[in-house]
């Protein structure tokens, strides 16, 4: 069986991108969100990223 991103409905702050994104790569969320940060502190593209990954990424599915 193969591994799907989603957003995550339990790991979520804001739309659960970062949840999702370290779901699928079995780390830990906040490294994910620091990373976010630390690419947005940078060129300001991170807030686009994200906005971008919260419109793509399909919301987890209910189980």
């Amino acid at each position: 069986m193969y591994k799907k991103l989603y957003r995550s409905r339990t790991e979520r702050m804001i739309a659960g991108v970062c949840g999702g994104i370290a779901k699928y790569f079995e780390i830990d969320p906040t490294l994910v969100r620091l990373a976010w940060v630390f690419a947005t502190f940078l060129g300001g593209s991170g807030i686009l990223a994200y906005l971008i990954c919260a419109i793509v990424i399909p919301l987890e599915p209910i189980e």
